[in-house]
């Protein structure tokens, strides 16, 4: 009790309104599952490749079907978490700007989810045939770039009113990536994995030969989780640069 009296009587304040502490929390949990998503992320991408391709059969049937079930788990849901705390931080946002300028927030809002939904669709779309030219990543990489850079353009070029903040900018184009990397989580990663952890499982039990389909999905899962990575490299600066560098709207 005297620590609590010292610190409480040396300057701190909380702020006691119920807006400013929800918004605190939000943002808390936000940071907490991101850095377990994208630490997983990156633990896929830089060990756990690399190290299953140097495995034996009869050892990758141990071992994979029960690490990836574990990490694959938190991951995924580490990944919801992550993007609704977003969303619920960056509507917040949205809304007093909107509410400072009387205008509305459903350009905002509308564009946002359309265009990074759309460019979703468009970077699966590449990922589908598996084989030839798209399957090199070199050749995948810059047709991702200038995707996801015309996708950024527009959002900035449909919510340019003058109202519109760095921050609602700012993270509008890094959550958009966000947003991207979490459909790319459950609507491939996941549906993906879910099934070559099963057969290897079956194979390393009883025998059960792996279709041949496996390596093409697998594959698909890999430059799919190659580009969630590379798309985390700007998220990360426009999460950043929303209130530490000033570089859209007023």
């Amino acid at each position: 009790m005297h620590y609590a009296a010292v610190l409480f009587s040396s300057g701190f304040h909380p702020p006691t309104d119920f807006n400013t502490n929800f918004l605190m929390l939000v943002r808390w949990i936000h940071f907490l599952a991101g850095f377990t998503w994208l630490g997983l992320l990156y633990f896929f991408t830089l060990v756990n490749v690399p190290l299953m391709s140097q495995l034996d059969s009869a050892t990758k049937g141990k071992v994979f079907p029960a690490l990836m079930s574990r990490a694959l788990w938190w991951f995924r849901w580490a990944a919801v978490v992550t993007v609704l705390m977003g969303l619920a931080y960056w509507g917040n946002i949205v809304a007093a700007d909107a509410h400072n300028a009387q205008a509305s927030s459903g350009m905002a809002m509308g564009s946002f989810f359309l265009i990074w939904t759309i460019v979703w669709a468009l970077l699966y779309a590449l990922l589908i045939p598996g084989k030839g030219t798209l399957n090199n990543g070199w050749v995948l990489g810059p047709m991702v770039a200038i995707i996801v850079i015309a996708a950024a353009w527009l959002f900035l070029r449909l919510n340019d009113h003058g109202w519109e903040s760095n921050r609602l900018l700012s993270i509008g184009i890094g959550g958009g990536l966000g947003w991207v990397m979490l459909l790319n989580v459950w609507g491939v990663i996941w549906r993906i994995q879910k099934r070559i952890i099963l057969w290897t499982r079956a194979l390393a039990e009883d025998g059960t030969p792996v279709p041949e389909k496996a390596s093409r999905m697998a594959r698909m899962s890999f430059l799919c989780s190659r580009i969630n990575a590379c798309l985390s490299l700007p998220l990360l600066f426009f999460m950043a640069a929303a209130s530490h560098y000033p570089m859209f709207g007023k």
